[in-house]
């Protein structure tokens, strides 16, 4: 009998899908350092010599290499299924990453700072495409990816073996929205999960399983798992806005209430009746005009608000009611 190799050592590193609005549009921030690599989520190793917990040391690295201030921080998950650095049979360190969800305001110093250490912030929807809706439903779901997808839900010899799980089939109408199904915008990581599996996802390649056929990667692909960290943070963060007031992190400290909306729409990735909107904004009490206004949209002066903090010492979960689709 073979003896058996020791386990490898295990590392704990911290990743962060850091947000913010630039352009009304959500950008996370991505690092590299060689433009031929792929983008990654910035990254440090945990030191209990220096920080007492993962949180103070997250934002001590992003601070110190970005400038960046960061907000609202919300630890998402704990990455570290094996294989996710590195191939099954190699040797070294085996690293386990704790994922966050953090928030900021991209202003001219950071992005200074930024173009000094190689980081840039980039658009989300470059890496999940078929999450933006504002357009309505996305060509690329009905082109590309759904017959892909079914094609691999239905091949031989893949349909799950265990009865207590959905068949792929099931996964895929759920996470899509496909038949009477509505699409849930909080369903991100389920569908960067199927695309994944079905060999759609660059990183998928990478880690040795059959790209899908007659098909191209669909979204731009990351270092290691980081789209897949990504993905849950989109999906928390969507989540986050129906209770709690998080979208105040990414506006500036007086808006318009069309500002406001376009930020919504913007991380939820679809569209909502002005109206209706501003009807749900006012009746949660979440804002209170400055008592100034604007004209640089052009049109009319618009009035300018902020977000009214006293809510937080008034309920416990001010949110955005957004319905579903």
């Amino acid at each position: 009998m073979a003896p058996e190799r020791p386990n490898p050592p295990v590392e704990i590193g911290l990743n962060a899908a850091v947000v913010a609005m630039v352009g009304a549009r959500p950008h996370i921030l991505a690092v590299g350092g060689d433009p031929a690599a792929r983008d990654a989520l910035p990254f440090g190793p945990f030191d209990p010599r220096r920080h007492r917990t993962f949180e103070t040391s997250l934002r001590d690295r992003v601070e110190a290499q970005t400038a960046l201030k960061l907000g609202y921080i919300e630890q998402l998950y704990t990455f570290g299924d094996r294989g996710r650095q590195k191939a099954p049979d190699e040797a070294g360190t085996h690293m386990v990453s704790v994922g966050y969800l953090a928030l900021t305001r991209a202003d001219r110093e950071a992005n200074d700072r930024l173009a000094e250490t190689g980081g840039c912030w980039r658009d989300w929807y470059q890496y999940l495409p078929w999450e933006d809706w504002r357009g309505g439903r996305p060509a690329m779901i009905d082109q590309t990816i759904l017959p892909a997808l079914f094609d691999w839900a239905d091949a031989p010899a893949v349909e799950d073996r265990s009865a207590s799980l959905p068949s792929r089939r099931t996964r895929l109408r759920l996470a899509f929205g496909v038949d009477d199904f509505p699409w849930d915008e909080e369903r991100v990581l389920e569908r960067y999960e199927l695309l994944y599996e079905a060999g759609l996802a660059g990183e998928a390649v990478t880690d040795g399983r059959a790209a899908a056929p007659h098909t191209g990667p669909v979204g731009t692909a990351m270092r290691h798992d980081h789209r897949r960290i990504l993905a849950t943070a989109v999906a928390r963060l969507r989540g986050k806005l129906k209770y709690r007031p998080v979208i105040f992190e990414l506006m500036e400290p007086e808006f318009t209430l069309t500002e406001l909306q376009a930020a919504v729409e913007a991380i939820s990735g679809r569209h909502l009746h002005k109206q209706n909107f501003r009807r749900l904004v006012e009746g949660a009490e979440l804002v209170e005009p400055t008592g100034g206004s604007t004209a640089a949209t052009g049109g009319r002066p618009a009035a300018l608000f902020r977000f009214r903090r006293r809510i937080l010492e008034e309920r416990p979960a001010p949110g955005l009611k957004l319905g579903s689709r």
